[in-house]
């Protein structure tokens, strides 16, 4: 059969051999943490021969910490959709839960691959997953401070209260992971909207120390 002809120029076939690296990378890393996967494999699945890997990331690590950018890019979306318009908490409550099963499903091996690797395999891959969620912390909290009533909270209560949201979605991202089907998956929203819930009331009633 005669091969089609590839017509993009050279950085565009650079770029999709990159990407379809970080493919590779993600598939294999599906069952097991990044660590466990070798550098010939990641080769092996794309169809390129070792050496060309350096053409493109300079060690696995390095493909790591590329895998976790891309990865926190469909969350950073996630997190976009659910603060725009400036939201009310209760607004955040009542979609965050919905939004999150969508890009679940959207982006399942990316939530997997940060679920899988943020408490094992490489520490740099580690320590750039918790630098990314301290951001979401941070950006989080300056927009829970500018929402009405929030004014007298300190910054400590602020960051306080994203982190309880932050590992909210998160713990809820990883049961929705583990669900068996669409009622498992109806479940894990539920307890999510609940949670969510629980953590609003608090705050509604919450006074931080002068």
């Amino acid at each position: 059969m005669t091969q089609p002809v590839d017509t993009g120029t050279r950085q565009e076939r650079k770029e999709r051999t990159r990407q379809a690296i970080l493919d590779a990378a993600l598939t294999l890393a599906a069952e097991e943490t990044l660590a466990a996967v070798s550098l010939r494999q990641v080769t092996r699945e794309v169809g390129i021969v070792p050496t060309a890997f350096y053409r493109h990331f300079a060690s696995v690590e390095e493909l790591g910490l590329a895998l976790v950018d891309e990865s926190f890019a469909s969350l950073r979306g996630m997190i976009r959709s659910v603060r725009a318009g400036n939201p009310s908490l209760e607004d955040v409550v009542r979609d965050s839960a919905s939004i999150l099963v969508e890009h679940v499903h959207q982006h399942r091996d990316h939530f997997r691959f940060i679920a899988r690797e943020r408490f094992g395999g490489m520490a740099e891959v580690r320590i750039a997953i918790a630098h990314e969620l301290d951001l979401f912390e941070r950006e989080l909290a300056a927009d829970v401070a500018r929402l009405p009533g929030m004014e007298a909270w300190s910054a400590e209560d602020l960051r306080i209260l994203a982190n309880l949201i932050i590992n909210a979605m998160v713990a809820t991202a990883e049961s929705l992971l583990d669900a068996d089907g669409r009622a498992a998956e109806r479940l894990a929203e539920h307890v999510a909207r609940r949670q969510l819930t629980m953590i609003i009331v608090g705050a509604a009633n919450w006074r931080s120390s002068p």
